[in-house]
């Protein structure tokens, strides 16, 4: 099972007003860019809709990697939302943690891998199982150490 370490998140007391452009920036070609800014966003509500319900999460191993989900990533995770099919969750199942999509197969239920190399998981009825709640965002690094150090750094 993928592992995950629990980082403790409160409520964000402060506003990050980032600068939010219009213009959608192509993947592909690039076009001549626009600087007409549509507003100023805070990156709190998009991550945390339910800061008192939000905690992040920090992912070891690679059973995920099939959603772009890898080791050393960040997830936000919301314990408000309801998991349903297809969500991807972070889940115990008896008593070792792990993130897993969360899928309905005729009347039964699976935690997913999203990497052929682990396998599916069936939810039965007899096994202690706990959904600590629905991943909502990815954070995931791509100039590498940076995010490694700040989260060495509040040990």
């Amino acid at each position: 099972m993928t592992t995950i370490e629990l980082i403790k998140v409160s409520s964000p007391t402060t506003t990050v007003w980032l600068p939010l452009f219009a213009c959608l920036v192509p993947a592909g070609f690039p076009s001549p860019a626009s600087d007409e800014l549509e507003e100023l966003f805070d990156l709190n509500h998009l991550l945390f809709r339910h800061p008192e319900a939000t905690y992040l999460v920090r992912v070891a191993g690679e059973s995920m990697q099939g959603a772009e989900i890898h080791a050393g990533d960040l997830l936000a995770v919301d314990k408000h939302l309801e998991a349903d099919h297809n969500h991807i969750v972070v889940a115990v199942v008896e008593g070792e943690c792990t993130v897993k999509r969360l899928v309905r197969r005729g009347s039964s239920w699976w935690l997913q891998a999203e990497n052929p190399a682990y396998p599916d998981y069936e939810i039965t009825e007899s096994e202690s199982l706990r959904i600590w709640g629905v991943v909502t965002h990815v954070v995931h690094e791509l100039l590498p150490g940076k995010l490694t150090a700040l989260l060495r750094s509040r040990d």
